[in-house]
């Protein structure tokens, strides 16, 4: 039996603005005075190569707006808009496709939101035939979409499945009556097994769950009694967020302050009861920050053997993939660079109606960036550093390149959270929580934490 205990007092000492490392460097360092014409020479020498593709759609729009929400979102009841996306992100994707080698072919696709099942079926099928009259789809695809189950009818995952989607991502954040009319998402638990009963039968392969914690009225015990129903439900993963409170990036949370959110104490005593019960009994295995996946799914296998990876959609099992995303928002990453659409509807679709590419910040990726990159990624993802592996992986001498950083690791070592070993260095069970802090230490980009402008690591 293996149940991960936490220390409270850690997390306090530990709990500061940082990363989530989804990029590296972070979105905070995309800049907008990097021009089209130097991406595109970068994206020509990356399809001189036939590396494998992970497609990203942002479906922005929403009925209504959850107060907690920190997601790029159109908040409408016209439905009508959504034909019109579609037709707008088959004119951006014939646009990009024609400067792809056509000997690439998509292993990932995902789609993201706001809810992509704000489209009606018909219109997901419209997109499906958009992105296979386009790309090809690897025989093995793994391909999510984030569904609402507000607004779910078993047509729209009818329609899912027909295009070939075989996982999906569902918000339930809190079961709790109380807590979902204080954030402005009514959920029936009914509802939401409703949804899952569905994928089940036409057969989603792997479930995630979404539950936030530090939302307001919530409590230990009250905490206690939405894990009872997750579990009962059996999803295949679990990802539990932190709220993260940033109004003067999401107005809207501004609802909140007023409201009785949970002291910093209560939310880390829910954190330490999330994460000892679903450790329960190997129940699931800890990833790393707030990803949780059975012992048999491919995160934990992958992770096991080494192979896990992380990239805007979080942890991933597919290795040396570029994504090419679409729609307003979106972030695309090639080796060397990265780059954002439009963060709003109409300059992106003045855009993409133009017949240019909706760009709105971009990051030149250096050398030194890719060596602190992968670094980085091994540690959130292998959770050990093998020197001599990496300095022939890098190129470099690793421990003489990263001599300040490895020097800095000597509190993490006494508070039990990293263990020096022979020729390397391992994250410890419970320095899992703080993986954030831990790649925070090979980070050349951070500034002082007053001044970070990230949510908390935990």
């Amino acid at each position: 039996m293996s149940t991960l205990n936490v220390d409270l007092s850690l997390v306090e000492k530990y709990n500061q603005p940082g990363p989530r490392y989804t990029s590296y460097p972070p979105a905070t360092k995309f800049t907008g005075d990097i021009p089209w014409a130097v991406l595109a020479e970068r994206i020509a020498a990356n399809n001189q190569t036939a590396r494998d593709l992970s497609l990203y759609f942002h479906i922005p729009f929403c009925e209504t707006l959850c107060w907690f929400c920190g997601c790029t979102t159109v908040i409408t009841l016209n439905h009508d808009q959504g034909m019109d996306y579609v037709e707008a992100l088959g004119r951006e994707v014939s646009n990009m496709a024609s400067r792809l080698n056509p000997r690439r072919q998509a292993v990932q696709l995902h789609f993201g939101g706001g809810s992509p099942t704000f489209l009606r079926p018909h219109e997901l099928r419209r997109l499906g035939e958009i992105i296979h009259g386009h790309f090809t789809l690897a025989s093995d695809i793994e391909a999510s979409v984030e569904v609402d189950p507000r607004r779910l009818t078993r047509d729209h995952l009818v329609a899912l499945r027909e295009i070939g989607f075989n996982r999906a991502s569902m918000g339930v954040q809190d079961f709790n009556p109380q807590v979902q009319q204080a954030v402005h998402r009514l959920q029936p638990v009914d509802m939401t097994r409703q949804a899952v009963d569905w994928m089940r039968e036409l057969g989603f392969g792997s479930i995630n769950l979404d539950l936030i914690y530090g939302l307001p009225h919530q409590t230990v015990d009250s905490f206690d009694k939405t894990l009872d129903i997750v579990l009962e439900m059996e999803p295949d993963r679990l990802a539990v967020f932190s709220y993260a409170h940033v109004p003067w990036i999401k107005p809207a949370q501004k609802i909140l302050q007023g409201k009785i959110l949970p002291p910093p104490e209560v939310k880390l005593q829910i954190l330490k009861r999330i994460i000892e019960r679903l450790t329960e009994r190997d129940r699931y295995v800890y990833i790393g920050m707030d990803h949780f996946a059975r012992p048999t799914d491919e995160l934990a296998v992958a992770q096991r053997h080494k192979q896990l990876q992380r990239n805007f959609q979080g942890y991933s099992t597919r290795a040396g993939t570029d994504i090419y995303a679409f729609g307003m928002s979106s972030i695309s990453q090639i080796p060397d660079a990265y780059w954002q659409n439009e963060k709003e509807l109409p300059p992106w679709r003045a855009a993409v109606d133009a017949g240019r590419v909706p760009l709105h910040k971009a990051c030149l990726v250096t050398e030194e960036d890719r060596v602190r990159r992968d670094t980085i990624m091994r540690v959130m993802c292998d959770l050990s550093l093998d020197f001599a592996a990496m300095s022939r992986r890098l190129g470099v001498d690793f421990e003489a390149h990263f001599a300040t950083e490895l020097a800095s690791l000597s509190d993490l070592e006494a508070d039990g959270l990293v263990r020096r070993v022979p020729g390397g260095l391992e994250v410890t069970d419970a320095g899992r929580l703080f993986i954030r802090n831990i790649a925070m230490r090979f980070d050349n980009t951070l500034a002082p934490v007053g001044e970070r402008r990230h949510s908390r690591t935990i």
